[in-house]
Formats: C-alpha cells, sequence, structure tokens
C-alpha cells in the first residue's frame, strides 16, 4: 500500500519546517549580549555591590569632641577631677548604688525620673537639667559620674553640683 497524498504532504510540510529551524540557530530564543561581544579589555567593570561606595565607618563622630565615658577611661589616672562631673569610690558597685540612691532621694528640687540597678543608672531631673548619674564597676571600687542621654560627660551647673554633692556625701 501506498502513503496517500495528505499523509505526504504533512510529512514533507514537517521535514520542511524541522530544516528551517535547525538552519536559523533558534535565533528566535536567543538574546544579543552586546557586551560580551567585546573585548575583555573593553568591557565595563563590574563592582561587587558593597564596594560601589565610599566607607561611613567614622562619619557619624564629630571631631574634637571627648568620647563618652568608657571602662578603660574609668580607672584611668585623673578621675577625680576638682569639678568634674566624675569621680572614683573605693566601695562595690551595689553598695554605691544604693548610697548614690539615698543622697539622690533626699536632694532637694531632684527628681529621680528612673533607676536601673542592673545598668547602675539613675535618670534625673535637677534644676532644668535632665542627665543620667552613671555608677560602673572598676577594679579598685567604683566609680560614679554624670552623661548625657548621648552617652557624653554631662555639662552644666546642674551636674557639677550634684557630682559635688554624691562626692561630699559618700567620700570619693
Amino acid at each position: 500500500m501506498s502513503p496517500s497524498p495528505h499523509v505526504l504532504r504533512t510529512a514533507a510540510l514537517s521535514a520542511l519546517a524541522v530544516a528551517l529551524l535547525a538552519t536559523s540557530g533558534c535565533s528566535w530564543f536567543r538574546k544579543d549580549h552586546a557586551l560580551y561581544a567585546q573585548a575583555p579589555e573593553n568591557r565595563p567593570l563590574e563592582v561587587p555591590p558593597d564596594l560601589d561606595r565610599p566607607g561611613t565607618a567614622g562619619a557619624m563622630e564629630v571631631p574634637g569632641q571627648p568620647a563618652s565615658v568608657s571602662r578603660s577611661e574609668i580607672g584611668a589616672a585623673g578621675a577625680q577631677d576638682a569639678g568634674a562631673t566624675r569621680f572614683a569610690v573605693a566601695a562595690e558597685r551595689d553598695a554605691v548604688f544604693e548610697q548614690v540612691g539615698r543622697v539622690l532621694a533626699a536632694t532637694e528640687g531632684l527628681t529621680v525620673v528612673s533607676s536601673a540597678q542592673l545598668l547602675g543608672t539613675y535618670d534625673v531631673s535637677y534644676q532644668d537639667s535632665n542627665f543620667m548619674v552613671r555608677i560602673a564597676s572598676t577594679e579598685g571600687g567604683s566609680y560614679v559620674s554624670a552623661v548625657d542621654p548621648r552617652g557624653q560627660p554631662a555639662q552644666g551647673e546642674a551636674a557639677r553640683k550634684l557630682i559635688a554633692a554624691l562626692r561630699t556625701q559618700i567620700g570619693g
């Protein structure tokens, strides 16, 4: 039996379609990348995302300003500077924290907004100034200081006056 003309025509058209697709190289599905056609030295430089911007490590530091009071400064000589907003005490931190709390409660015109014994801090409002009284442990005892909300040594007469009163009554 010989194949019908309809089957022959379908087979011929199918073979022609396959030949056309094979010779076209599937250009319908390929995208041209002109960048890759260039020589390697002419291609644009690819920079990783985290390296295309300048570093910002020291961007928030204010030049000429002292750093916040840290533990490395606590044991430094000169901690008992007259008129400063810090002093050292030769006693354990928890005992000093309680003594400071008693003095603050007895200080007229002072309001303790909050206290955190675990952190060793009292947030106080005194003579229209808001600052923190911080008690930290050192090798030789404790360190009492007045700091502003940024962690910088507190400035102003109220902080100096309160630290002087604490130094007098606690014995720093």
